[in-house]
């Protein structure tokens, strides 16, 4: 029996403004597939997670994600479209004033979580699941580059997303880092969310049975990488 996919979008053309980016996009990704979404910048990528999470509307085409129809998604849906999705940014754009409990727990507080018990219990779940076990109570400046992207994926974990976007998670770590956190976001998704991955860093992309699809003169590709 097939499963619904977690992505699915059909002669989709994404726009930023007015301007069309993405022309006729084709792409369906199923519960636990991890895959690379790769181009220069300015070719489409930001933008295409952009329209999957609910920040830029989709105007044309037929687009699904998480179970929701993009294409008649209304603004006060996109709360909910979100908890089913997990976002990690290039620059962690982690709270500094608090600790990395409280980081986590101010995005459980706004997507509706209020058992502080449970909350307590899915906060060291997490942050045992990214290697973080006994950081809770670090402030962020004191965390290694590494280890602030690792609380980042932690709070992208809280809601057990459908889909993790990751939009140049690596962008800023050094090369060892950076096969740490691959490692990671790969471990999740064979744990049965999908991952889509956004990445300038071909480096890596051997190490893993990943599949690959490129922005590239206003389309998106599939791509085969060999080793």
């Amino acid at each position: 029996m097939s499963e619904t996919p977690v992505i699915q979008l059909r002669a989709a053309r994404i726009f930023q403004r007015e301007n069309l980016v993405l022309n006729l996009v084709d792409l369906t990704v199923s519960k636990g597939e991890f895959i690379y979404l790769i181009g220069r910048t300015g070719t489409g990528k930001s933008s295409l997670m952009r329209t999957l999470y609910g920040d830029l509307p989709l105007r044309e085409g037929e687009g699904h994600c998480c179970g929701f129809d993009l294409r008649k998604l209304r603004r006060g849906q996109v709360p909910y479209l979100r908890r089913k999705i997990g976002i990690v940014f290039q620059d962690f754009q982690l709270l500094g004033d608090r600790p990395v409990n409280e980081n986590l727990l101010f995005v459980m507080k706004a997507t509706g979580w209020t058992d502080r018990k449970r909350m307590d219990q899915r906060v060291a779940e997490v942050l045992e699941k990214v290697g973080l076990s006994t950081k809770g109570y670090k402030m962020p400046h004191e965390l290694s580059g590494g280890e602030q992207q690792r609380v980042s994926i932690a709070r992208a974990l809280v809601n057990d997303p459908e889909l993790i976007l990751a939009d140049e998670p690596t962008g800023n770590l050094d090369p060892e880092t950076t096969g740490g956190i691959l490692d990671l976001l790969y471990s999740i998704s064979q744990s049965g969310s999908c991952v889509l991955m956004a990445t300038h860093d071909y480096t890596h992309m051997k190490k893993l049975n990943a599949r690959v699809v490129r922005c590239h003169d206003g389309k998106l590709l599939e791509e085969r990488i060999t080793s």
